[in-house]
């Protein structure tokens, strides 16, 4: 991979890349000085010292266009979670979300270039908790919007991307025409990735397999056998029985990728790993950040958050339930908070 003192656009690899140990990542990684060189020079942008300690998968970076305008360039390796993270950012374009100017997708990379948020402070790193749990639900209000809507819109507009795409060959937009300002939706009805966006059903069932060989093999068991049955079982069943209406979802809206914002809209959004399906699951990642009230009282954290965000209280509590067990070998408060919501009688 990436010697760990190569420079990436003249600057270190941040610490986030850096700790990569995903074999495909690390291969990823190996060519990432000549991949974001040649984004770099075919969108003529002029690279600044990255976020750091940066993301896990990505080198995200604050850049200058020819003209002078501040942009954020993210160069990342397009892994199965985050395939439609361009898809859905152009869906929400002017509904909370930082504006995507290009965005092009060629293999196992996808580019994107981004307004630069400012002041741009992670939610995680201000306000308590209570105020956050507001903030995240006051953002996925805004979100929420039925799939029919999103997918409404002018007859003929083009791909916003710069190139034809490894995934659908589509001709996109001339590169010189002017992108959509900050706060505008993006013209995105004829993009037909937008079709193509995939059932949560899909992602539940996946994980689900993966949690049900890591908790075979996890020694002292984290759970009893019977709740772990029970919780992946009610994982996978829970977004194929619902029957309410399909929103796109963020599916990763953790305080990390809530953003200040000084325009009208005080925080946007980064970073959506996007599906299809039952909002309910979109206040579980909050919940998982939440450290020692998820452990404490998670009935109460999920009624809490279901009132904020417009849901109903029980189907929530039976969503952490199944994420929380599905969770039990990686997040550390999960296998706990499973055990407290089985106790008190959540099924």
């Amino acid at each position: 991979m990436t010697a760990p003192d190569a420079l990436v656009a003249g600057h270190p690899l941040p610490e986030g890349l850096r700790a990569a140990e995903d074999p495909a990542l690390r291969a990823w990684l190996a060519g990432l000085p000549a991949l974001v060189a040649e984004v770099l020079e075919r969108w003529e942008l002029t690279a600044l010292p990255p976020f750091r300690p940066g993301g896990s998968s990505a080198w995200v970076a604050p850049v200058r266009t020819a003209d002078g305008a501040e942009r954020v360039l993210k160069v990342a390796w397009a892994h199965e979670e985050s395939r439609d993270e361009a898809a859905g950012m152009r869906a929400w374009q002017g509904r909370g979300v930082a504006a995507l100017f290009r965005s092009e997708r060629s293999g196992n990379t996808a580019a994107l270039l981004m307004e630069r948020v400012q002041p741009g402070v992670p939610l995680a790193s201000c306000l308590t908790w209570p105020e956050r749990d507001e903030v995240t639900a006051a953002v996925l209000r805004r979100l929420r919007v039925p799939v029919e809507e999103l997918l409404s819109g002018d007859d003929d507009p083009a791909p916003d991307c710069d190139a034809p795409t490894a995934d659908s060959g589509v001709p996109c937009a001339d590169p010189s025409a002017t992108a959509p300002s900050p706060r505008t939706p993006a013209p995105h009805s004829g993009d037909p990735t937008l079709f193509s966006f995939r059932p949560l059903a899909d992602m539940c069932a996946w994980w689900a397999d993966s949690a049900a060989r890591r908790q075979a093999e996890a020694v002292p068991s984290l759970l009893p056998p019977g709740l772990v049955e029970h919780g992946l079982g009610l994982f996978r069943e829970l977004p194929r029985e619902w029957d309410g209406e399909q929103v796109l979802l963020v599916t990763d809206l953790n305080p990390g990728n809530i953003l200040t914002h000084d325009g009208p809209e005080r925080w946007l959004m980064i970073d959506p790993k996007p599906y299809i399906g039952d909002p309910h699951y979109d206040v579980l990642q909050h919940m998982l950040n939440g450290g020692e009230r998820l452990v404490a009282d998670p009935e109460a954290f999920a009624d809490r958050m279901a009132d904020l965000a417009g849901l109903d209280r029980r189907r929530t509590r039976r969503w952490l339930l199944a994420r929380c067990v599905q969770e039990a070998a990686q997040f550390d408060g999960a296998a706990s908070a499973a055990l407290r919501l089985a106790a008190d009688g959540v099924e």
